[in-house]
């Protein structure tokens, strides 16, 4: 798994192109943030599900406290 390497100038030029605006104090945590996600997501890629069965439709699972 190796990070995004992804910059504040980056993260400014995906934001304009998104058409977010993002101040220049913002960038720093913003291409952080960016490069936590793709970490995360990697590592999920990497999962082997194949023994593991999909949910059953309509099945909720209420578990969380409140």
């Amino acid at each position: 798994m190796t990070p995004l390497d992804l910059d504040p100038r980056d993260a400014a030029r995906w934001a304009r192109r998104a058409g977010l605006p993002l101040g220049d104090e913002r960038l720093d945590a913003v291409a952080a943030t960016a490069a936590h996600i793709h970490a995360v997501v990697a590592t999920l890629r990497e999962l082997d599900l194949t023994g593991v069965a999909p949910a059953p439709a309509g099945a909720e699972v209420r578990d969380a406290a409140v």
